[in-house]
C-alpha cells in the first residue's frame, strides 16, 4: 500500500521518528522513500544513520516531494506549518495525516486551502516502544483508501480504530494522556512496595510489569477488568483488602476526572 509512496514526516522527534522506525521495520516503505523533517539536526543525524531515510530541515522541500505528508508537530506549530506546504501548492493527491492534539480535520483543511485530503490522528507515547494506541477520523476531502494507509502506518506501532471525529478529544484524553495516568498508578505502587520494605529497582520492575501483563490479560484474553480483579480477588484474601483500600482512597472517580479534564483540555485547544 505504501511502497509506491514518497513519505515526509514533519517533526521527527519521539513521535515522529517512532513512526519513521515502525514504518521501516514493518517494511511498509522502503527508506530511501522517507523523508525526516526537523529543526534539530542531531535527530535527523540519528534517523539518517539508524534508519538510513532521507532529511531535511525545509519543510517547504520535504511537502513538494511527498505523496503522504505525515504532520507530527505541536498544535502552535500547525499554522506555521500550513503556511509553509501551501506556499510550494498542495497536489489532489497529496494525502496530510496529522497527530497534533486537539486540531481537526477542519481546521487543517482551511489552513491548507480548503481542498486537501486530511486524516487527523491521535497517537500515544507506547507507540515508541511499538505498542501504541491509536485512533484515527477522515476529513471530508479523505478517501476510504486514505484510512487504509493510516492503519498501515499506525498499525505498525501498535492498535488503532477507525472514530468518527467527534470522538477524537475523548480519545484525547483517554489513550493520548494515559500513559501519564498508568506512569502515576505504576509509581505508586513501587512507592508502596518500598513503603513495605521492597528495594526500590525491584519494586518498580515489579509495578511495571504487573501493569504490562494485567493488559496484555485483558487484551489477549479478553476479559473484562471487572472480571480479573475477581479472578485475583479471594474471599477475605490479601487482594481485595487492597481493592478495599483504593475503592476508599477514590482511585476510579479521579482516572474518570482524569480523562474527563484532558478531554475538555483538548476541545479547548481545537478551539483555540
Amino acid at each position: 500500500m505504501l511502497e509506491d509512496k514518497k513519505i515526509s514526516v514533519i517533526g521527527s522527534g519521539k513521535m515522529g521518528g517512532s513512526l519513521i522506525k515502525g514504518m521501516v521495520k514493518a517494511k511498509l516503505v522502503a527508506p530511501g522513500k522517507v523523508t525526516a523533517c526537523d529543526v534539530i539536526p542531531e535527530t535527523l543525524d540519528g534517523l539518517r544513520k539508524d534508519v538510513g531515510v532521507r532529511t531535511t530541515d525545509k519543510i517547504k522541500e520535504a511537502v513538494k516531494e511527498a505523496d503522504v505528508v505525515l504532520v507530527a508537530v505541536r498544535p502552535n506549530q500547525i499554522e506555521e506549518f500550513a503556511s509553509e506546504a501551501t506556499s510550494v501548492g498542495i497536489r489532489d493527491s497529496q494525502l496530510f495525516i496529522s497527530i497534533a492534539a486537539g486540531i481537526t480535520t477542519g481546521y487543517l483543511e482551511e489552513k491548507l486551502g480548503g481542498t486537501a485530503r486530511v486524516i487527523r490522528v491521535m497517537p500515544n507515547l507506547a507507540c515508541t516502544v511499538g505498542e501504541g494506541a491509536a485512533a484515527y477520523a477522515l476529513g471530508k476531502m479523505a478517501r476510504r483508501d486514505d484510512g487504509k494507509i493510516a492503519e498501515a502506518i499506525f498499525g505498525a506501532v501498535g492498535i488503532v480504530f477507525h472514530m468518527e471525529e467527534r470522538f477524537m478529544d475523548a480519545v484525547t484524553g483517554l489513550s493520548g494522556s494515559g500513559p501519564a495516568y498508568v506512569a502515576m498508578v505504576i509509581e505508586a505502587l513501587a512507592d508502596g512496595g518500598v513503603k513495605m520494605g521492597l528495594p526500590r529497582d525491584v519494586a518498580l520492575a515489579l509495578a511495571a510489569q504487573t501493569a504490562v501483563g494485567a493488559g496484555k490479560l485483558i487484551l489477549q484474553g479478553k476479559l473484562h477488568p471487572g472480571q480479573l480483579k475477581d479472578m485475583v480477588s479471594s474471599p477475605g484474601g490479601t487482594t481485595i483488602q487492597g481493592v478495599s483500600a483504593l475503592e476508599k482512597g477514590g482511585l476510579r472517580a479521579a482516572l474518570i476526572e482524569a480523562v474527563e479534564a484532558a478531554t475538555k483540555r483538548s476541545i479547548e485547544l481545537g478551539r483555540k
